[in-house]
């Protein structure tokens, strides 16, 4: 059943219903949200589970986002008197899961939370008084009775420090919180309709879970020991179902090509401070677009020996300023040493400030590591206030930058190693000259453009190739707007000279350009032949490129009888 909605100005509702006779979801559906984390867009709004396991005890898995309070008690108050409950189980202390923690303790005080040591250390911060607790680590078990035996999967960095997933070995369901959700809202409660939810599903892993795929991987290989997974009861978006085998699949192929690199980036972040959990996912997701693998660890929560030996074989090292005081200032202060005294010379180092009001200064850290002999990956990210989508953009950017001087001396030596006759054979496919610009709030972007192709008539339509380690692929998914300009022959030079050049992180790729609005709210090039307005249909993969279809609402040629510029290669291995 579906509540009425709240009259505010953003559409939340709630949906309960019933996965076995005794396990009931109360999904708190968000219509209208599209930001979410790292600010990367939402198309269509989120959720937040959380289930309801009823044995001779009772257990309650995660909680809701704090905006859903007086929705989610109604909801949880018609399933059940909630001073029955006797387990609260956090799989994450993440807000958004655990908003409504407080008001739990605060109605049930005999209640005892289920969470590994982590969470339980970071609710003792949140809630300020003590309550009941039962430490969890991988394979430890809960029985509820009636046949709900939980079983307890340590599942870090998936993708918060302190993640645990529970399989209930009665019914064969596996809750994961943030893994193998996705950012979708409907009222659709399974993944029956698996064509409309895989963009979603994707873009939630490239956005969250590629830059851990390393502890996807760790966490799956656990999952395998658990037994039949039946039913996947994630903590946003619809449940897997219908797909399971299918989806988690690709987890598992998606997380091995992101790991099958040998060179490394060390992620090191404060979670719950300031800003500095979303910012590194921005920089880490940058840096997984190029194909470079990344580990991310909690300065609060790491082990000391994880961080000396990720710290001592990493390429790269990205520091997001840690506080100068606090609860777990000392077990920061502790593992910045251990940093410190691990990294070797010639590895990369870059820092951002986290923005947390107490953060330690961010230029003479940085220097302290410069001194030691590591490159600089880019120039430090100052931040002045709360962080905009440009902050984000200007991360994302950083991270790939960074990538790309990691991952250049490996792709020179591809293209030498390719045959030489086949090289210049694929050569011969020539194309057009175009730009593709778009704007998006306060983003924008723009690129050359050679492999675009007429799709489709009704409604007019075509793709385009897009490298995974371009910026502006972040603003080319499905529902996006941007300008296709297609060049002139004999009258390009200097546009492609112009956005051929290397911009920095954050830099206007538009300074010195004549442009326009269109009615999409994107750049038009004055001296582009034509023009066509496109908005972003589909996406497919294509090992390391996108393949983006968009449909074309409007455009219009400026000189009639030009010819459109046409680029031949010689060799075909690189652009």
């Amino acid at each position: 059943m579906v509540a009425t909605p709240v009259k505010t100005e953003k559409r939340l509702t709630t949906q309960v219903a019933d996965l076995t006779g005794d396990i009931t979801a109360i999904r708190s559906l968000d219509w209208d949200r599209d930001r979410f984390d790292i600010e990367f867009g939402l198309q269509n709004g989120t959720t937040y589970n959380s289930y309801l396991v009823r044995g001779e005890k009772i257990a309650l898995v995660d909680t809701s986002h704090e905006k859903f309070r007086a929705l989610y008690f109604d909801a949880l108050n018609g399933l059940i008197n909630p001073k029955e409950i006797d387990y609260l189980i956090i799989s994450h202390t993440e807000p958004d899961h655990s908003g409504l923690v407080k008001d739990i303790l605060q109605l049930v005080p005999d209640i005892t939370v289920v969470g590994a040591k982590v969470a339980i250390q970071f609710l003792e911060n949140l809630v300020h008084h003590d309550f009941k607790r039962q430490i969890v680590k991988n394979g430890d078990r809960l029985d509820l009775g009636n046949g709900h035996e939980l079983e307890f999967v340590n599942a870090p960095n998936l993708h918060w420090p302190d993640t645990i997933f529970t399989y209930d070995h009665g019914t064969g369901i596996l809750f994961t919180c943030d893994a193998f959700g996705m950012h979708y809202c409907s009222d659709q409660l399974f993944d029956e309709d698996l064509s409309a939810i895989e963009p979603d599903y994707r873009f939630y892993y490239e956005c969250l879970m590629a830059p851990n795929a390393r502890s996807v991987l760790s966490a799956m290989n656990r999952m395998e020991q658990l037994g039949t997974i039946n039913l996947v009861a994630n903590g946003h978006g619809p449940l897997l179902s219908y797909n399971v085998s299918e989806l988690l699949g690709r987890y598992r192929s998606w997380s091995q090509a992101q790991t099958k690199g040998e060179k490394t980036v060390a992620v090191f972040y404060a979670s719950d401070y300031g800003y500095s959990d979303r910012l590194a996912q921005a920089i880490a997701k940058g840096v997984t677009k190029t194909g470079t693998a990344v580990e991310m660890l909690d300065l609060k929560a790491a082990d000391p020996q994880e961080v000396k030996e990720l710290a001592s074989s990493a390429v790269g090292i990205i520091i997001g300023t840690p506080p100068t005081s606090g609860q777990y200032s000392q077990e920061i202060t502790a593992n910045m040493g251990t940093i410190l005294a691990s990294i070797e010379p010639k590895q990369y180092i870059g820092m951002f400030e986290a923005c947390g009001g107490d953060d330690e200064p961010i230029y003479p850290l940085f220097n302290k590591f410069r001194e030691i002999g590591l490159v600089k990956a880019f120039e430090p990210i100052r931040i002045a206030q709360q962080p905009s989508e440009s902050v984000y953009q200007l991360c994302e950017e950083a991270g790939t930058d960074l990538g790309q001087a990691l991952t250049q001396n490996t792709k020179v030596k591809q293209r030498k190693s390719l045959d030489t006759e086949l090289d210049k054979a694929i050569g011969r496919i020539s194309g057009g000259l175009y730009i593709i610009t778009t704007k998006k709030g306060d983003l924008s972007g723009a690129m050359v453009a050679s492999w675009v192709t007429q799709a489709s008539f009704d409604p007019p339509g075509f793709t385009v190739a897009v490298a995974k380690d371009r910026a502006i692929e972040s603003l080319l998914h499905v529902g996006d707007k941007f300008i296709l300009n297609i060049l002139e022959e004999g009258h390009y030079q200097l546009l492609i000279k112009h956005f051929l050049k290397r911009f920095g992180p954050g830099e206007d790729r538009f300074a010195g350009v004549k442009t326009q609005t269109a009615g999409n709210g994107s750049p038009i090039l004055n001296d582009a032949l034509a023009y066509l307005e496109c908005e972003v249909v589909s996406r497919m993969e294509c090992n390391d490129h996108w393949i983006v279809y968009s449909k074309v609402a409007t455009g219009r040629v400026s000189k009639p009888d030009a010819l459109t510029a046409v680029h031949h290669r010689k060799v075909g291995n690189y652009y």
